[in-house]
């Protein structure tokens, strides 16, 4: 089970993934206070990555604005800085609505992105073969800027996910990396007890500021190499199948 919708479209397959943000910004009444290209960047990145962990090569960005008018510019400039970031800054357009009628005592966005379905996801399952790791370190609210150098990149997470022996890539949200543990892997329940790792596995990691990586053993230091001091070892005892 992964966040978002897959539609077929006769020989294509469409992708939709989203993520919002709320009380986070500049305005007065804020839980959080951040520049709008913050709060448009990390709320992109969450659909973003969700998409491509479906499989998906992101076309199009619609943003639901709640912020103000006049912060239009500032929200599509963090997008634009996803989309460097990724490599696809020629590829994604950008459109959307702002909200000018009511002004809210709170900011608020929500941010849609699309995709074309460009690979199939193989299961993943618990074996001798499959190893777990942590890319990043989970992180929230005021977190996200405090310790930005422990946030895993969005181009590292790119990367990873078109890697011959990478058999996936699953951004962790506010659940937690166990919940996602649960999600990725199939035929068996994956319990605190069975799995060993330096992270909190309860942690949210809000905009998802890391991701678990499943991928062939034979592989490891290629990933450990090109991710340096954001990859974090995961093993997970081997259990018994879900009924």
């Amino acid at each position: 089970m992964r966040d978002g919708t897959v539609i077929g479209l006769g020989d294509e397959t469409l992708i939709i993934t989203s993520d919002n943000s709320g009380a986070i910004g500049l305005k007065e009444q804020d839980h959080v206070a951040v520049p709008y290209d913050v709060v448009s960047y990390y709320a992109f990145r969450v659909a973003a990555m969700e998409n491509i962990a479906l499989g998906g090569h992101p076309v199009s960005v619609v943003m639901h604005n709640f912020c103000g008018g006049s912060e239009w510019e500032a929200l599509v400039s963090g997008v634009e800085c996803g989309k460097r970031e990724l490599g696809f800054n020629q590829e994604i357009k950008i459109t959307g609505s702002s909200e000018t009628n009511m002004p809210l005592l709170q900011s608020a966005l929500g941010v849609v992105v699309l995709g074309r379905q460009n690979r199939t996801l193989p299961e993943v399952r618990l074996d001798d073969a499959t190893k777990f790791a942590v890319i990043g370190k989970p992180l929230v609210g005021e977190e996200v800027v405090n310790e930005e150098v422990a946030i895993a990149p969005l181009e590292l997470f790119r990367w990873m996910s078109e890697q011959m022996g990478v058999q996936s890539v699953l951004p962790v949200g506010s659940k937690g990396i166990l919940y996602e543990l649960n999600e990725l892997v199939d035929g068996v329940e994956v319990e605190e007890c069975k799995v060993r790792a330096e992270l909190d596995l309860y942690k949210s990691s809000g905009p998802s500021t890391c991701f678990i990586v499943a991928y062939d053993r034979v592989v490891e230091e290629q990933l450990l190499e090109r991710a340096g001091p954001h990859f974090n070892r995961v093993e997970i005892e081997r259990g018994q199948a879900r009924a």
